[in-house]
């Protein structure tokens, strides 16, 4: 009777992840190097010409590499297929711990010394 339950157990945790298939990682694959070349245009041609600013070119980067982060974390980490309290632990707690970076930095003095608005 014990054997049975090991086998059902072990079945069970192969089923969870199933639904990465290779058709799912390539599309995973596919936008995260289209996000990369987005990316590249962006530093090697819009940036240089003129055609958007510095600033705005930093938030674009933030905004594509977080997007990329996304993809990378829940994909190829697992965590889409995990319950969401799991997944809304780890975003409350990075969320944050980048807010409470960003606030000691600006308490510092640090980025208005370092980085001057315009």
């Amino acid at each position: 009777m014990s054997d049975h339950n090991i086998h059902a157990t072990e079945t069970h945790g192969h089923d969870e992840h199933a639904g990465l298939s290779k058709k799912k990682i390539w599309q995973v694959f596919g936008i995260l190097l289209l996000i990369t070349v987005i990316e590249f245009i962006i530093a090697l041609w819009v940036l240089p010409n003129g055609y958007m600013s510095h600033h705005v070119g930093n938030i674009v980067y933030i905004c594509l590499t977080l997007l990329k982060a996304f993809y990378i974390v829940a994909y190829f980490m697992h965590l889409k297929y995990e319950k969401l309290g799991l997944q809304l632990c780890l975003t409350v707690t990075f969320i944050f711990i980048a807010y409470f970076i960003v606030l000691m930095l600006i308490e510092g003095s640090y980025l208005h010394l370092h980085m001057p608005f315009q």
